[in-house]
C-alpha cells in the first residue's frame, strides 16, 4: 500500500492493512517520514504488517531559488508557500511534480516486487503505478477516499492546472484492476468518470464496539463542564468547510443558552476557533480541546449529548460525502445533527428502526440550533431509546468488520485472477 502521509493517524489505511493481514495477506505500506525525523527511509512493525516510511524530496529550497525573479523564471510572482499559505499554480504542479511524484517513484523502488500495489488517494495512486511497471505481473488497485479533484485541496486552481491532473488521474486509473471507495455516491461519480472495471464500497466505518463504552465523563473533566451540562461535540479535522464556526454562533440561539460545545480535534482553523471561544459573548461556553489518538475518539465522543456536524454542501466532495464522525457517533450512542446531504441522509433518516438524529441546512445557524434543541428536549426515556438505535445500528449495520469483507473478497478475487 502506498500513502502519502506518515500513517500515523490514518485510520482508513490502518484498518485496511490490519484486515488484509487477519485475512491471511502479507502487508506492506509505504508512507512519507514523520516530521523531525532522520531523512532516511525507516521501518516500523505495526499489527502483523510493516510500515515504511521514505522521506519526500527536498525540493522547495531550489524551487525558490529557480523561480526567484532575478533568475531563470522571470514569470515567478512570489515565492513557494509557506506552510499553511495558499500555493499559486506553477508551485502546486512544482509540488506535485518534484514533492508527491519523486517521492512516487522513491517509494515504489522501496516497495520491491509484490502481488498487489494499492494506492490510497490520487496523491498515493501514481507510486503503486510505478511500481507496477517495476513488476508488471502486479495487479493495480485505486483507492480513493474522496473525489480528489473536487477536495480542498485542489479547488480555486487554475482550470488547466486542474485539467492537466484530471487526464493524469485517467492515465494513471486506467490500469487499476479495482476500484475501492467510501460511499456508493462517490463510486457511482468515480466509476462514470474512470471506466475502472471492479468498483468496491467500503464506508470508512470504526470496528464493532465489542465492550461497553467505560461511561467516564471525558469531555465534561478536561472542558471543566459542570456535570449534567448539555454538551454538544463537533470532532475531526479544524478545516474550511466543516462548519464549526456556524455551529458556535448556533449555541448562541434561543434555547441553547445553558449549553456548551466542544470542538475536538485540529487543523489549519485552530487558532481561529481558539480566538472564537475566547470572544466573551460565549461566556466560556466553547471548548477547543486537543485531538485524541483514533482508538479512543469513540470513548471521548461517547461523553457527549450530541454530535453535530453542519458541514458545507459544496463543493461535490462536501456534499456526497459521509463523513467518518457520522460513523463514529453511531458507535458511541450519540445522536447526531448534520447536514441534508443524500449519503448522510442514507444513513440517519433511513435507518429501518427509526431517524439516528436530525438533518439540517448548515447555512442556517437557527435551523442547526433547531435540530440541536430537538434531541435535547426530548425526554430521558426517548433520549435512551435514540441512543440505543444509534448503538444497534452501528452493531448491525455501520461497522468495520461489516464493511471491510467487501475488501477482503475483493483481494480473494485478485489472488484467483493472478493464480
Amino acid at each position: 500500500m502506498f500513502v502519502r502521509n506518515d500513517v500515523s493517524v490514518d485510520a482508513r489505511v490502518l484498518k485496511e492493512a490490519a484486515t488484509l493481514t487477519a485475512a491471511g495477506h502479507e502487508v506492506t505500506i509505504l508512507g512519507t517520514a514523520r516530521p523531525g525525523a532522520p531523512h532516511r527511509v525507516e521501518r516500523e512493525p505495526r499489527d502483523g504488517f510493516t510500515i515504511v516510511r521514505v522521506p519526500m524530496p527536498r525540493w522547495r529550497r531550489w524551487w525558490r531559488w529557480l523561480r526567484a525573479p532575478s533568475r531563470l523564471w522571470s514569470i515567478a510572482r512570489r515565492r513557494t508557500a509557506a506552510p499553511g499559505e495558499r500555493m499559486d499554480a506553477l508551485d502546486w504542479l512544482a509540488m506535485w511534480q518534484f514533492g508527491t511524484l519523486a517521492w512516487a517513484r522513491a517509494a515504489a523502488r522501496e516497495a520491491g516486487a509484490a502481488d498487489v500495489y494499492h494506492g490510497h488517494d490520487l496523491t498515493g495512486l501514481p507510486a503503486a503505478v510505478f511500481a507496477q511497471r517495476l513488476h508488471p505481473t502486479a495487479r493495480l488497485v485505486y483507492d480513493s477516499h474522496e473525489l480528489y479533484l473536487e477536495s480542498p485541496a485542489v479547488t480555486g486552481r487554475p482550470g488547466w492546472a486542474i485539467a492537466r491532473l484530471d487526464r493524469r488521474e485517467k492515465e494513471w486509473a486506467s490500469g487499476a484492476d479495482a476500484l475501492v471507495t467510501v460511499n456508493a455516491a462517490i463510486a457511482d461519480v468515480l466509476r462514470e468518470r474512470l471506466a475502472v472495471r471492479r468498483v468496491v464500497v467500503v464506508h470508512n466505518c470504526p470496528p464493532r464496539a465489542l465492550e461497553p463504552i467505560d461511561g467516564a465523563d471525558r469531555i465534561r473533566l478536561a472542558a471543566g463542564i459542570p456535570n449534567g451540562t448539555p454538551v454538544i461535540v463537533s470532532h475531526g479535522g479544524f478545516r474550511p468547510g466543516r462548519g464549526m464556526e456556524q455551529l458556535a454562533e448556533a449555541v448562541l440561539q434561543p434555547g441553547l443558552e445553558g449549553a456548551h460545545l466542544a470542538l475536538l480535534g485540529f487543523g489549519p482553523l485552530r487558532d481561529r476557533l481558539v480566538a472564537l471561544a475566547a470572544e466573551p459573548r460565549f461566556g466560556g461556553r466553547v471548548h477547543v480541546l486537543d485531538p485524541v489518538p483514533p482508538d479512543e475518539v469513540v470513548q471521548w465522543v461517547a461523553s457527549a449529548d450530541v454530535e453535530a456536524v453542519p458541514f458545507r454542501l459544496t463543493p461535490r466532495n462536501h456534499y456526497l460525502s459521509t463523513p467518518n464522525k457520522l460513523f463514529e457517533a453511531l458507535t458511541a450512542g450519540v445522536p447526531l445533527v448534520m447536514s441534508n446531504a443524500p449519503g448522510v441522509r442514507e444513513v440517519i433518516v433511513g435507518d429501518p428502526d427509526g431517524p439516528l438524529g436530525e438533518l439540517c441546512d448548515p447555512t442556517d445557524t437557527a435551523d442547526i440550533a433547531r435540530g440541536i434543541l430537538a434531541i435535547l428536549r426530548l425526554s430521558p426515556e426517548s433520549r435512551a431509546d435514540l441512543s440505543e438505535r444509534c448503538r444497534r445500528a452501528a452493531r448491525e449495520r455501520w461497522n468495520w468488520e461489516t464493511e471491510s469483507a467487501r475488501l477482503v473478497e475483493l483481494y480473494a478475487e485478485l489472488e484467483v485472477a493472478r493464480a
